[in-house]
């Protein structure tokens, strides 16, 4: 199985490119550019300082590291972000402090990873009626059946 190439450019050179950890790993870690703090509750876009050429029929997620979720509170507040194959511009993480401490975010830290992940493009059929299932229109926790 060959791998899928995608076309990176560094617009700051100083920091690792992106890769596996380990062999079979889903992400690859994204770094960052800047140094800076991020207050309890507030969001932080932070630049990686890469962009990306994405071929069509995939997407770039960009998604938390569990490290830094659990030691300190920070996640990202659209997990996962997308990054569709149309955009060229520099990629970014957007943070958030969950924690009651301020974090400094330091440069060439790795503050989330990146997935890529096939995507289906689809085209709406619009139907006055659906298929009937059993579970019907039940939502939030409505499958959670007692014998």
């Amino acid at each position: 199985m060959e791998n899928l190439k995608i076309k990176i450019n560094k617009v700051d050179k100083d920091l690792p490119t992106p890769s596996y950890k380990c062999h079979g790993d889903a992400g690859m870690d994204l770094y960052s550019t800047e140094t800076i703090i991020i207050q309890p509750g507030e969001i932080k876009g932070i630049s990686t300082g890469i962009r990306v050429a994405i071929p069509f029929g995939y997407e770039m997620q960009v998604r938390p590291r569990s490290g830094l979720a659990l030691k300190h509170g920070i996640s990202m507040i659209n997990s996962p972000g997308t990054i569709d194959h149309g955009y060229r511009g520099i990629v970014h993480a957007l943070l958030v402090n969950h924690s009651k401490e301020a974090y400094e975010v330091k440069r060439g830290e790795r503050i989330a990873q990146a997935v890529f992940k096939k995507f289906e493009v689809i085209d709406f059929e619009e139907v006055e009626e659906l298929d009937e299932t059993d579970r019907g229109d039940g939502a939030f926790g409505s499958t959670g059946k007692f014998n």
